[in-house]
């Protein structure tokens, strides 16, 4: 519990799912936040009077860097960076608007990458934590989300490539690779709905507040990689000791 105390986390996505139930679990742990979303309605319904509050659209370069500097004129430090915005696509790779997958990727990888910029140079002051927030689909490309999937294997790539970088820096770098989780991300995606038997897959979803608490735990650990479900491990390494098998099923959907 104290090891969040005082700490002030950056948490973009805020204002519902993940991103919600994450503000709420960092300020019950003694966190001070900074929380942004595009709802400015929303996101204050969802911050308390002690956080801090941006809301923009994280594909403007303005937005982001105001974002960083609301943390420093507020609190004067940031010991995480949680990227936790983004968006899905289920347009085909044949079929997708070039308008729709520059966004994707703009929103779920270069966003994230220029707030890193932005806020590394804070990060290694405090030795804290960045966080990017993937998807299974960072590990196992899926068929009715292609690019979203391939937006998302960039990120884990990249988290990667800033743990290097940074651990001797001694800042944390954790990837989070969630399964189907009970939020509108499917409501929010481009193009048309999933196969059915991916919207019955919604039984099998883990809450945004069992995600939130995943990630939390991972902080705490400061572990390189979290799974939730931790059944999500099963899938990543079938792929990555047999893909055909994967592949050979996905192709069923």
């Amino acid at each position: 519990m104290g090891s969040f105390d005082g700490k002030v986390y950056i948490v973009t996505g805020a204002s519902d799912g993940i991103g919600a139930r994450l503000a709420a679990a960092l300020r019950g742990r003694g966190a001070r936040l900074v929380l942004t979303g595009r709802d400015e309605a929303k996101l204050r319904a969802v911050a308390a009077p002690q956080d801090a509050v941006v809301a923009g659209d994280l594909l403007d370069d303005a937005t982001r860097s105001a974002i960083v500097s609301l943390a420093l004129t507020t609190f004067g430090k940031i010991d995480g960076l949680i990227n936790n915005a983004g968006r899905g696509s289920y347009y085909p790779p044949s079929l997708a608007p070039l308008d729709d997958a520059r966004g994707l990727f703009e929103l779920n990888l270069f966003a994230p990458l220029h707030l890193a910029q932005l806020a590394t140079p804070w990060l290694k002051q405090t030795r804290g934590s960045l966080v990017n927030v993937g998807s299974i689909a960072s590990c196992i490309s899926l068929p009715w989300l292609p690019l979203y999937s391939a937006s998302k294997f960039a990120l884990a790539s990249l988290s990667t490539s800033q743990r290097i970088e940074l651990r001797r820096h001694g800042v944390h770098v954790m990837a989070v690779f969630p399964g189907y989780v009970r939020t509108d991300f499917q409501d929010h995606a481009a193009g048309s709905l999933p196969p059915n038997e991916i919207v019955k897959g919604r039984r099998f979803a883990v809450t945004p507040e069992q995600c939130a608490e995943a990630i939390v735990r991972g902080l705490e650990r400061r572990s390189n990689t979290v799974v939730t479900p931790r059944a999500g491990w099963l899938l990543i390494w079938l792929n990555r000791l047999a893909p055909w098998a994967i592949e050979s099923r996905m192709d069923l959907v």
